[in-house]
């Protein structure tokens, strides 16, 4: 089971075009100890040779160019050609959708998501682009399983919240974001989740003996935005749990046996980004790995 790591960032990618902060103030002037990243989605390998993505980032396109295994194939019978056989919505958060709009020229492939995020597109006349002869919406349920080519998937929900564009409009509603739980055919399983607001008992107990871990790395800290004087916002009102302190997301998921633990959906501000920062080498004790682009795991 391969998966690639097309972007590690949350939402802006790293640096972000108007961000002067420290962690940008390096990646603007080159500086070894950080790496540009783009914003967050996963590829899935499938036994057919196809691939699945797990959201469809505003950045996609470079994330195609620079990944060989997503580009188009010669030889495959017709001038237009993609390896990318499905599409997984996890939110409808900007960063996870708005790639969807780069996808339109007449490709054939499908397009999961939740029945909420489905409705969410089909009230933004903007994703009419999508043309439904070749791209085929189809629902899928929390909890309910979809057989993929050599793996099994299911959406579940976790603790968020509605998109930004969306506060204050209809009620929180527990698709409004889900994880990814992939089963290989002989049990083993890996979990991508890229947006959490907290670390339940339930998803405790779900995560325990998985073999892969993708997890929401947004923040260090809950005030880090404000620290670092870019905005009002902290963590837990973007949705996300820090993952510092006694009651931070590192501490919440101690205890559980995990093969391999990796951070994704790092924001800008996390220190996490600086590969000499004493944050990276706390949580390096703990198990955990800092994701960048082009990062391959296998499971």
């Amino acid at each position: 089971m391969r998966f690639i790591v097309l972007g590690a960032a949350a939402g802006g990618g790293f640096p972000q075009w108007n961000c002067a902060c420290r962690n940008c103030r390096l990646a603007w002037a080159g500086d070894p100890r950080v790496s540009p990243r783009t914003q967050s989605s996963l590829a899935v390998e499938l036994a057919d040779g196809g691939w699945l993505l797990v959201n469809a980032s505003p950045d996609i396109l470079r994330q195609v160019a620079a990944t060989p295994a997503l580009r188009p194939r010669p030889g495959e019978g017709a001038p237009r050609h993609s390896p990318i056989a499905q599409v997984l919505l996890t939110s409808g958060e900007i960063d996870h959708v708005a790639g969807l709009l780069s996808l339109r020229e007449r490709q054939g492939y499908g397009l999961r998501a939740t029945p909420r995020v489905l409705g969410i597109l089909r009230a933004n006349r903007i994703f009419d682009a999508l043309d439904p002869a070749h791209v085929r919406r189809e629902p899928l349920a929390p909890e309910e399983g979809w057989a993929l080519p050599g793996l099994s998937v299911r959406l579940f929900a976790v603790p968020g919240k509605p998109p930004l564009y969306l506060e204050g409009g209809a009620a929180a509603d527990e698709e409004d974001t889900v994880a990814v739980e992939f089963t290989a055919p002989d049990g083993r399983r890996a979990y991508y989740i890229p947006g959490c607001h907290a670390v339940t008992p339930a998803l405790r107990a779900r995560l325990d003996g998985a073999a892969l871990l993708l997890f929401d790395g947004t923040v260090w800290t809950d005030d880090e935005m404000r620290r670092a004087g870019v905005g009002e916002k902290t963590g837990r009102r973007m949705g996300h749990q820090p993952l510092s302190g006694e009651d931070g997301s590192l501490a919440a998921l101690e205890g559980l046996a995990i093969g391999r633990r990796v951070l994704v959906h790092i924001n800008n501000t996390n220190p996490l980004l600086r590969s000499d920062a004493p944050e990276r080498a706390a949580a390096a004790r703990l198990g955990w790995e800092v994701a960048e682009d082009g990062m391959e795991l296998t499971w």
